[in-house]
């Protein structure tokens, strides 16, 4: 039985000219799946674990990109089944790290940087209180700065389905906040 590949540059042929390299894919695409992964609620301490398994999941389905797919989308894909399963984790539920990295030294700006951080962590509360049809939406959306028509074939929804998620979970996400509406 022989497999179909929809690849427009499948593995044999991947020195081609004009088929990036995986080393070129993972390079153009490693912050996007970090970032995409904190957004879907891994934690920071596993970050790097889970983005090796999006990257090891994407070398070995890449030949199974379907035509006029984009990489992104497909790597999104990869990210969401990828967070799903790092949430699910059992020591994740039972586990809290302690010892936390010393900061380097303070600088002048030091309480920009407090604001910026608790600003992220006031963010990352109100994502987890989204379902997660609304985090995926407004993730992508908002901080991925994706088109909606992307958001919505990427996670597989009518268009204006994603734009009813993104307008309830722009609502929760302000509530949380304790923002107006047209404040984010």
């Amino acid at each position: 039985m022989t497999s179909i590949s929809h690849s427009p540059c499948p593995p044999a042929t991947a020195a081609e000219p004009g088929c990036p390299s995986f080393r070129g894919i993972f390079e153009a695409n490693a912050r996007f799946v970090w970032r995409s992964l904190l957004g879907l609620g891994v934690g920071e301490s596993d970050v790097p674990d889970a983005s090796q398994q999006v990257f090891v999941v994407l070398a070995n389905k890449l030949d199974q990109l379907e035509a006029g797919c984009s990489l992104r989308t497909f790597a999104y894909g990869i990210c969401l089944r990828v967070a799903s399963d790092f949430r699910k984790r059992a020591h994740l539920r039972r586990e809290q790290l302690c010892a936390v990295v010393p900061e380097p030294a303070t600088t002048s700006n030091q309480d920009s940087i407090v604001s910026q951080r608790e600003a992220l962590r006031r963010l990352r509360a109100a994502l987890d209180q989204l379902d997660p049809g609304q985090r995926e939406v407004f993730v992508l959306y908002e901080i991925e700065e994706l088109a909606m028509a992307e958001v919505a074939s990427t996670i597989g929804c009518p268009l204006q389905t994603a734009y009813s998620r993104l307008h309830a979970a722009r609502k929760a996400v302000a509530a949380a906040l304790g923002e107006r509406l047209e404040d984010l």
